[in-house]
């Protein structure tokens, strides 16, 4: 019953998208909820709209989530959280203290790469409390021929958390496929890219 939290310091780094399309794949091969924790509801509002009825459950976060969690994770195979933009929000905090693992987005730019310091001193905190903590972070949005995404590895390398091999590409389709209410696996040939990054982030912290 793993338990996946999509942790973040900032808005705008894409730790919604990350969690409904990371939920919309993992759901190809198991039974998968997702709990809205971010007061902006953003994986709510997504579940609104979306044709996911049969494969992605979506929860708005009750007071004790930690016992959701836990209780969600005896039913299906992955519970994903998605949480508020903020380390030291509440729910952030109960999140990393009974997850199995916090996947960090981060875009490369010096404000994320500046918020990432804290969020390593929240993870060193939370593993006192639940000390088969994984972290991850997930380099989110990278141009490819750019100098900042050239550098952005070798500046992460700085912070303790280890970085993912798969880096996720900044392409349109995630902002559209969101705004149809679908994730980039119900793309077709314009999600094909995506999907892929996807699939392989997947292998990767499944493996």
């Amino acid at each position: 019953m793993p338990i996946i939290a999509l942790v973040g310091n900032k808005g705008g780094a894409g730790k919604t998208t990350l969690s409904v399309n990371l939920a919309a794949g993992l759901a190809k091969q198991a039974c998968i909820a997702v709990v809205d924790a971010d007061p902006q509801g953003s994986s709510l509002q997504w579940r609104e709209i979306a044709d996911v009825q049969d494969s992605i459950s979506v929860f708005p976060a009750t007071e004790n989530l930690q016992a959701q969690a836990t209780e969600l994770g005896r039913v299906f195979d992955y519970v994903v959280v998605d949480c508020p933009p903020s380390v030291r929000a509440p729910q952030t905090i109960s999140a990393l203290e009974v997850c199995d693992l916090a996947l960090i987005p981060v875009q490369p730019s010096p404000v994320d790469l500046w918020a990432t310091v804290h969020i390593e001193r929240v993870i060193a905190n939370a593993r006192n409390t639940n000390p088969s903590l994984r972290s991850l972070l997930v380099i989110n949005q990278l141009e490819m021929r750019t100098t900042l995404s050239r550098v952005v590895r070798e500046a992460l390398s700085e912070i303790s958390l280890p970085v993912a091999k798969t880096a996720l590409r900044r392409r349109a389709v995630y902002r559209n496929s969101a705004l149809e209410g679908k994730t980039v696996f119900e793309m077709g040939a314009r999600g094909a890219a995506a999907a892929e990054e996807l699939e392989q982030l997947i292998r990767e912290v499944t493996a």
